[in-house]
């Protein structure tokens, strides 16, 4: 039985809808933890709240009840899903907001946007099972067609953490619609470009150039974003000067800028290319 819920929304803090789905939530398991992942999603990304859900999710206990409200189709006939895999249980609308989730559990990256089919190309020992939300008897009544956080996420959340398996909660479904996630290149003169893929609190511009990317890292390399270079990489954000770039905690590659906002600097915006050279 899990004992941890965590919501991760574009609801904001200035509202009470946040603390509506925690009420409903704690009216049906007083005894569980909800913990507030992030609540400052920018209003309707998708993209956004897919990548910061993937940097926090890995840390929980097995079987904890991951719920992301970021649906700008809400009350249309997209679906409420619960997705879950072999470490946790998700409920999200099955609108790629679960992509990161689920293509770190696949053999090969998605290519295109849509429904992909989670019976084929996932990794053994990554198997996911998928639900379509369509069961009432978990819901609140009346449901309000513009607030399904409270009035269908939040108690099958509640519900789930009860010890209710999936399958009572609706119709098992093959695919799932998934987000193409943004991949570093390499170009024939040796050239890996990426692109800025999320911008933190700090202003911070994490890359999805991976650590991993980086085979020989003891060689130099050059680093260019809006027109700036960027010699080398750093250890930490307190070393060197100016603008840094640096392998960040969730193994990405990151450019700062010393004691303030990298973007503010460099007018950067996600979808900007990164190049690194050797």
């Amino acid at each position: 039985m899990s004992t941890i819920i965590t919501l991760t929304t574009d609801f904001g803090l200035a509202d009470a809808y946040v603390a509506a789905m925690k009420g409903v939530i704690l009216g049906i398991n007083p005894e569980v933890k909800i913990i507030d992942i992030c609540h400052s999603i920018k209003p309707q990304n998708i993209a956004q709240a897919a990548f910061v859900l993937s940097t926090a999710y890995p840390y929980f206990s097995k079987k904890t009840v991951h719920v992301v409200v970021v649906d700008p189709g809400v009350g249309s006939e997209r679906r409420a899903i619960i997705l879950r895999t072999p470490i946790a249980c998700f409920v999200a609308p099955d609108n790629g907001v679960l992509s990161y989730v689920i293509q770190q559990s696949l053999s090969k990256p998605v290519e295109k946007r849509g429904q992909f089919s989670i019976k084929g190309g996932v990794r053994p020992g990554a198997e996911l099972e998928a639900v379509a939300i369509t069961n009432p008897k978990f819901w609140r009544s009346p449901v309000n067609a513009t607030f399904h956080g409270r009035d269908i996420f939040a108690p099958v959340a509640a519900a789930l953490s009860l010890g209710f398996p999936p399958i009572d909660f609706g119709e098992p479904i093959d695919s799932v619609e998934v987000l193409p996630l943004p991949r570093s290149s390499q170009r024939p003169d040796g050239t890996l470009v990426g692109h800025i893929i999320h911008i933190d609190n700090f202003g911070n511009l994490i890359t999805n150039i991976k650590s991993d990317d980086l085979l020989d890292k003891a060689e130099p390399i050059t680093i260019e974003v809006g027109g700036q270079l960027i010699f080398g990489l750093e250890r930490t954000y307190a070393e060197g000067g100016g603008l840094i770039a640096l392998i960040g905690s969730n193994g990405y590659l990151e450019v700062s800028l010393k004691g303030g906002s990298a973007s503010s600097l460099l007018d950067a915006r996600v979808g900007d290319e990164v190049r690194l050279r050797r």
